[in-house]
C-alpha cells in the first residue's frame, strides 16, 4: 500500500477498532493511539539533514523501498513517518508498507534473530533484487533495548526509553544508517 493509503488504514482502527480484531484488545488500541500521535509529529517536524537529502537525491535509477510495519508498533511511529519524509520527492524511489501480519507476509523472508521484528526496510532494485536490508530500528537504539533486556527491565521501562531515545536522537541516527547503506548499495 502506498504511504497515504497506510494512513487511511491506521485512521479507520482508531475511528472503528472493532473492524480490526487484534486491535479489540484495549492496549494495542491504547498504543496506536499514541504511536498515530507520535507518527503527525514526525511528518510535520522531521526533515532530514543536508548529507541525507544529497544521498537520496542522488539517487537516480528505480527503486522499490518496501516498509514492513503495523499500527501498534512503537519502533515504526518514529521510523516509518522519518523515512516517507526522506523519500518522498524522489520520483525514482517508489515507497510501499506491507502490514507484518497480512499476507503476503514479507516478513518471514527478513527475520531478526528468528522473530518478525519491525519496522524492516527492503531496498530493491528495478531488478527486483535486495540491495539494502534495514531495521528493526536505529543501531543504538536497539543496543539500548538489548541492554535493558538482559537487564531484565520490563515493558513499560523499555518503552519509555526507547520513546526518550527517539525523541532526542531526532532522527539523525536512522539517516546516518540508511545513508551509508545507499552509499554501499548503488
Amino acid at each position: 500500500m502506498t504511504f497515504e493509503e497506510y494512513l487511511t488504514y491506521f485512521e479507520a482502527i482508531l475511528t472503528k477498532s472493532t473492524d480490526h480484531p487484534i486491535y479489540a484488545d484495549s492496549e494495542y488500541l491504547s498504543y496506536t493511539k499514541l504511536n498515530w500521535s507520535r507518527m503527525n509529529r514526525w511528518l510535520k517536524k522531521f526533515e532530514a539533514n543536508a548529507h541525507t537529502q544529497s544521498i537520496i537525491h542522488a539517487i537516480q535509477r528505480p527503486q522499490h523501498w518496501i516498509l514492513i510495519t503495523e499500527p501498534w508498533c512503537g519502533d515504526a511511529a518514529h521510523s516509518v513517518p522519518q523515512i516517507y519524509n526522506m523519500v518522498k520527492d524522489n520520483p525514482h524511489i517508489q515507497l510501499n508498507l506491507q502490514l507484518r501480519d497480512s499476507p503476503p507476509l514479507l516478513i518471514d523472508d527478513y527475520l531478526t534473530n528468528g522473530g518478525k521484528s519491525i519496522p524492516k526496510l527492503v531496498i530493491r532494485n528495478a531488478a527486483n533484487e535486495d540491495l539494502a536490508i534495514w531495521g528493526p530500528r536505529p543501531q543504538k537504539a536497539n543496543v539500548l533495548f538489548q541492554s535493558m533486556k538482559s537487564e531484565g527491565k520490563s515493558f513499560d521501562e523499555k518503552k519509555e526509553a526507547l520513546q526518550r531515545w527517539y525523541n532526542e536522537d531526532k532522527g539523525l541516527e536512522i539517516q546516518n544508517e540508511l545513508a551509508a547503506l545507499l552509499v554501499t548499495s548503488n
